[in-house]
């Protein structure tokens, strides 16, 4: 009778503890609503897969649903953020164009953003240069006097080009700019011998034919510790970070590549949006990632050891909340993000004082420009991209 009543009592114990779990998983829950809507990337991008993953795990462990709506562009994966019918979006680099107001964003419609990360993917590809095998480059300064792909309305590609190019403390002045009307085109320009390099990210299936043909593919090294090569680029794009690829065309964990890299998917939202939900939202992504890390391509990269705190888009408070709590988050993290939440208002402040003067629609781009990088330096701060 001992027995049984210590293992009756041993039972007790063990519901009243489920009931508290039970209990505390609720409570956390509670902050996430019953459904949210998210944009990403096209449905065969990695980007769409992750999101769905993670919006699968969402409603299975929290009862979330996630509605992921495909983007064609960067314009239509933002606009909804931007007017308020999505809650998140799973972006690419445009996200710090939106935050910056430049590129596509710089105009009158647009402007500025108040962006917050949630977290980011940081996967084992890289982003640079792909160079034919048979050109003779074998370092960036090699690129000097080459023919390098320049694909028409994609300021993604264009800028990482010419940030490679910076490595070195080359321009577009000091190569041959061939342009092409797409990014397939610009690898196919390679392929046919009108071009010697094209920006990719390595793990790009168009490359497996660079890499096949006569010409073949190569990848020119960046030393992580050459200062002043990063310095250049970053000057030209502050978000790209030394990076080991261990996939992609002729790349491998045996045959690596020390070149560049930024993360994707980058999950953003508003600066409003509420910092409960957030703060848990972040939780789940963080200690749930055993549940989502194998069902997408890349979604590994979103592991709490592969963010980056200090990199060039302010954190959601919701996310700080949650860093400090496991103890993730630094004092620098801390008057880092505090310098880029600044740079936002300073940057919203001289859009709205510009857009003021009522400049025409063929002056706005310019004029903006213009204006963006005077309050930039009258506040001490790096222009970055122009």
């Amino acid at each position: 009778m001992h027995i049984s009543r210590t293992g009756n009592f041993g039972k007790a114990i063990a519901v009243a503890a489920g009931l508290v779990a039970g209990i505390a998983t609720s409570a956390g829950a509670a902050d996430l609503p019953k459904s949210l809507i998210w944009t990403a990337y096209g449905t065969t991008s990695s980007g769409y897969a992750q999101s769905v993953a993670m919006g699968n795990m969402l409603k299975n462990e929290y009862g979330t649903s996630i509605r992921v709506l495909p983007g064609k562009n960067d314009i239509s994966r933002m606009t909804p953020l931007k007017v308020g019918k999505a809650d998140y979006c799973a972006c690419g680099i445009a996200s710090y164009f939106g935050q910056e107001g430049v590129m596509q964003f710089a105009t009158p419609d647009w402007g500025p953003q108040p962006l917050r990360v949630i977290m980011t993917s940081k996967g084992s590809f890289g982003l640079g240069l792909a160079v034919a095998g048979d050109a003779g480059i074998k370092t960036p300064a090699d690129l000097k006097g080459k023919r390098i792909a320049w694909v028409r309305g994609s300021d993604a590609l264009n800028i990482g080009a010419e940030a490679m190019m910076a490595f070195a403390g080359l321009t577009w002045d000091d190569v041959t700019k061939v342009e092409f009307p797409g990014f397939k085109d610009s690898i196919d320009g390679v392929i046919n011998g009108q071009a010697d390099a094209a920006f990719s990210s390595t793990v790009s299936p168009h490359l497996k034919r660079l890499a096949a043909s006569p010409r073949g593919i190569t990848w020119t090294p960046m030393a992580a510790d050459d200062a002043k090569g990063w310095s250049q680029l970053n000057g030209v794009a502050p978000y790209f970070s030394p990076t080991k690829a261990v996939v992609g065309a002729e790349i491998s964990k045996d045959k690596p590549w020390n070149g560049a890299g930024y993360p994707y998917p980058i999950l953003v939202t508003n600066a409003p949006r509420s910092a409960d939900e957030v703060y848990t939202l972040t939780k789940a992504l963080v200690e749930k990632h055993d549940a989502y890390k194998d069902n997408a391509p890349g979604a590994k990269g979103w592991h709490i050891d592969s963010q980056s705190f200090e990199w060039i888009l302010p954190y959601h408070e919701g996310a700080v909340k949650y860093f400090k709590e496991i103890g993730k988050w630094s004092d620098a993290a801390q008057a880092h993000n505090d310098g880029l939440i600044k740079r936002q208002d300073v940057l919203m402040k001289a859009y709205a004082a510009y857009k003021a003067t009522n400049p025409s629609d063929d002056e706005f781009k310019a004029g903006w420009s213009a204006a963006r990088i005077k309050a930039l330096e009258a506040a001490g701060l790096p222009v970055g991209v122009k």
